[in-house]
């Protein structure tokens, strides 16, 4: 039986996806969970693999490519089947950002230049950001199936119309027109507030010597802090739009930086995991994401993100919380100070954190409190 490959959706904003490239042609044996092709979405880049063991056919899209999410772009079949020959009709084809309009789309468009826009032709995400950006809808180009404006459409109207007139326009890749679009939503609609501890790092490098140069700082962060989280449950809640949802998990999310922007990769479970696990999911992570390798699982589900610029020389910084994650906790570098040690001066090494907070979930004494409990157990750093 035919099983259909489609165009991942990791959020609900996100509308499209590009195909990079095909690791497997048309009439390859493939098996279950082997990788088929690489696409780059609204938030990274990333493999998708086949859901079935088969043979690829009927592959719809080519690299370059803007597929609209949920659109089959090919089938997994048995061996002599043939794809389902309705699923070429029934979805509409793949797109890509070059291609010449047909004349349908022609007539489509010159009907939105004279102010005439029908609802069904403007994306829900579209509105949104053309209401957000101050956009005329009536003279922005739809790009989309069938000339729908979608958000991308509407973000390129606005940036021209920001843009002197001599200038030219500086590309965005998507993960960084995402970056951009995802900070101002949170920034704009979250009611952040922020909290800041200084705490005697000597136990949290004692531990780091201890169990070797193969375990960084950051996993020692995400042990113990999401060990601290199941403590708190607020700070490991989401915020749905009308409710606050207590995530039966903790599964940290890492700030990692790739070219033309920042992925949350995530750890899931980190609260039961070993350090050694986590060093190691870490890690492959951290290499997969700057290699463009990540696959959906990897950067979806996080319920608390952790942002470490120790290692830029980053004495300390506030974070942008990424939505519907009630909190994120930046870490600054690990500095010699002069402080006070029962009465006299005395150097000690100090890491300075920011928690920033969604007012929504959580209140300033809860969060105080748990952030209180991060700095106990960053101070005793106890982990086997």
């Amino acid at each position: 039986m035919a099983v259909s490959i489609v165009m991942p959706a990791l959020e609900m904003a996100q509308e499209t996806g590009k195909i990079i490239s095909w690791l497997k042609k048309e009439g390859d044996s493939i098996a279950k969970g082997e990788a088929l092709a690489e696409i780059e979405t609204d938030k990274v880049v990333l493999e998708i693999e086949s859901p079935a063991d088969g043979v690829l056919a009927g592959v719809k899209a080519s690299a370059g490519d803007v597929v609209p999410v949920g659109q089959t772009i090919a089938w997994i079949v048995a061996p002599g089947e043939q794809p389902p020959v309705e699923a070429a009709s029934a979805a509409p084809a793949a797109r890509t950002m070059s291609a010449t309009p047909s004349p349908a789309k022609v007539v489509e468009r010159s009907v939105v230049a004279q102010g005439v826009v029908e609802q069904s032709r403007v994306s829900p995400k579209a509105r949104r950001m053309a209401q957000e950006l101050g956009v005329d809808l009536s003279k922005v180009t739809g790009t989309g199936p069938g000339g729908t404006i979608s958000g991308e459409d509407v973000q390129r109207a606005a940036e021209s119309q920001k843009a002197p007139q001599s200038a030219e326009p500086a590309a965005l890749s998507s993960i960084a027109r995402l970056m951009a679009e995802r900070t101002t939503q949170s920034w704009t609609t979250a009611p952040h507030f922020f909290l800041v501890r200084e705490i005697d790092a000597s136990g949290l490098i004692a531990a780091r010597e201890k169990h070797g140069k193969a375990v960084t700082h950051t996993d020692l962060l995400v042990a113990l802090i999401a060990r601290t989280l199941v403590k708190h449950p607020k700070m490991n809640a989401s915020w749905t739009g009308a409710a606050i949802h207590l995530n039966p998990h903790v599964n940290i999310s890492i700030a990692i930086a790739v070219k033309d922007g920042v992925v949350g990769a995530v750890i899931p479970n980190a609260d039961t995991a070993t350090l050694a696990d986590i060093s190691a999911k870490r890690q492959d992570l951290a290499e997969r994401a700057r290699a463009g390798r990540l696959h959906p699982p990897d950067v979806t589900g996080g319920t608390f993100t952790i942002s470490n610029l120790g290692m830029f020389g980053v004495d300390a910084f506030s974070a942008i919380i990424t939505p519907p994650q009630a909190a994120v906790l930046a870490v600054g570098r690990i500095a010699d100070r002069v402080v006070p040690v029962d009465g006299q001066p005395a150097i000690r090494p100090i890491l300075t954190m920011t928690l920033s907070s969604d007012h929504r979930v959580v209140d300033g004494a809860q969060a105080a409190a748990f952030l209180k409990d991060v700095a106990e157990a960053l101070t005793l750093a106890q982990l086997q």
